[in-house]
């Protein structure tokens, strides 16, 4: 028949079919992420500059607290995102603000202090981001975090034996 289009495949509201959606281009949500990371990483400089301070006798309990808090995150972020780049992006901005925290005012305040949990902090947060940059395995194929695929060692089998 003439002047009737070819009918396809339903696709729509209501028909069943499926629609390819159009969501943002990956450079845009890979960018995000590790926007996203920075922001962590400098609230939890924030959060560890006013808190790191906590002790249990002698023990700067809340400092290495934090320490391993900055390993776990930067790590975290490291394996999420398939490379160190990802470990760093946290690192960066745990970075930035504490270096801020460094600085005197002009009333001579520092925000971190000059004693051990002061110490303990900053040192053992600059190593710890260290060392959870470097555990991440270089290169290691790309994100779970942004791929939808599933991740492990072992696929899932839908086989039940």
């Amino acid at each position: 028949m003439e002047g009737i289009p070819e009918a396809g495949p339903a696709t729509g509201p209501g028909t069943g079919g499926t629609q390819a959606a159009a969501g943002p281009p990956p450079r845009l949500l890979t960018a995000a992420a590790y926007a996203v990371l920075v922001l962590l990483g400098a609230l939890m400089g924030l959060m560890g500059g006013f808190q790191h301070s906590w002790y249990l006798r002698p023990v700067p309990i809340s400092a290495i607290g934090w320490v391993l808090g900055t390993f776990a995150v930067c790590h975290g972020a490291g394996r999420a995102m398939g490379g160190r780049a990802g470990a760093m992006a946290p690192a960066a901005g745990w970075l930035a603000v504490t270096t801020l925290w460094l600085t005197a005012r002009p009333e001579g305040d520092l925000v971190i202090a000059d004693d051990v949990s002061g110490y303990v902090y900053l040192y053992g947060g600059l190593l710890a981001a260290l060392a959870g940059a470097l555990l991440v395995p270089p290169g290691s194929g790309g994100s779970w975090l942004l791929s939808g695929h599933p991740h492990g060692s072992h696929p899932v089998r839908s086989d039940s034996s």
